[in-house]
């Protein structure tokens, strides 16, 4: 075992596949081939005499060891951008804390956790990131963010079957709620029975996987009519306001819809999401204990309507 030459390069090119979970998806985001990736990943892997990737066919999960060397890798990592800081005359960055969310609790609850933070925490810096509930969770396990909101549906299951298991917390558990446009019939209410949801035109997410029917109320017995397919909550919002169909909003979105929409409760059978704050099982610092306080006081903050 000989890690006296190993590269940053390699360094941060395992990063990215333990944050992407895949090869394929590392290069992309490094803009590297893909053989490239693979190189360095191997090179990594001869200097640790041992396998630090597990290959699936969905993707790769660290090994033990490549837990462990992830570990060093972002403290050296770090060290590394502080010091290029300081050379470039830059203050050093203290009090710093990483957050991934997902876009959902990027369009209200960050903002809004951001904004009292300025008023109580001047001093504390926070980057972050917005992703999808898989991407997060694997940057938690590569120590890359510190704290994740991620989503969880029915029957709420943890994120992931590694261990040890994350630490997760809920911040809100609601009823979805429906975006409808406000010139429609269904607008005309306070509520809307999940009976007249039928026949209804509907703004999904993307056409692939299990995001395709994202925006589509649960449980329909019907094969629901999708009149156009949209990654972005904002972008779903404004064509509800345009009179292109409804969608379903979660709580943390229901703060954020533009004029033109009405976010209303549905009456009959509920489907709940949950919004979690996750982290690694290890005594936070106390930066990042500020910011999970904060999270959890604007969440409180977070009201949507109920239904009747």
């Amino acid at each position: 075992m000989d890690f006296t030459d190993v590269s940053l390069t390699a360094l941060r090119v395992f990063r990215a596949v333990a944050e992407q979970g895949t090869f394929t998806a590392a290069a992309a985001s490094l803009g590297y081939t893909q053989s490239a990736v693979s190189r360095q990943i191997a090179a990594l892997e001869r200097a640790a005499g041992a396998e630090l990737l597990e290959r699936r066919r969905e993707g790769v999960r660290l090994t033990a060891a490549g837990r462990l060397v992830m570990r060093r890798a972002t403290v050296v990592l770090a060290e590394i951008d502080a010091a290029a800081r300081e050379l470039s005359g830059l203050p050093a960055q203290t009090g710093t804390v990483r957050l991934g969310w997902l876009p959902t609790a990027g369009a209200v609850l960050v903002p809004r956790t951001l904004a009292a933070l300025r008023h109580t925490d001047p001093g504390l810096r926070v980057v972050g990131r917005e992703g999808g509930t898989p991407a997060l969770v694997r940057a938690l396990r590569a120590g890359s963010i510190d704290l994740a909101l991620l989503a969880s549906a029915p029957p709420f299951r943890p994120p992931d079957t590694e261990s040890p298991p994350l630490v997760l917390r809920t911040l809100t558990e609601r009823a979805l709620c429906l975006a409808v446009p406000a010139t429609h019939a269904l607008a005309r209410g306070d509520h809307v029975d999940v009976a007249d949801l039928r026949g209804q035109t509907w703004i999904a997410g993307s056409t692939s996987g299990e995001d395709r029917l994202m925006g589509v109320w649960p449980g329909l017995d019907e094969r629901p009519e999708i009149a156009h397919t949209a990654r972005d909550w904002l972008a779903k919002l404004h064509l509800v306001a345009a009179g292109c169909g409804l969608t379903t909003v979660p709580v943390t979105l229901a703060a954020a819809a533009p004029e033109g929409v009405r976010i209303l409760p549905v009456r009959g059978p509920q489907e709940h999401r949950r919004l979690l704050l996750a982290h690694l099982p290890r005594t936070p610092p106390e930066p990042v204990t500020r910011v999970a306080t904060a999270l959890r006081a604007a969440a409180l903050g977070a009201d949507v309507p109920e239904p009747p």
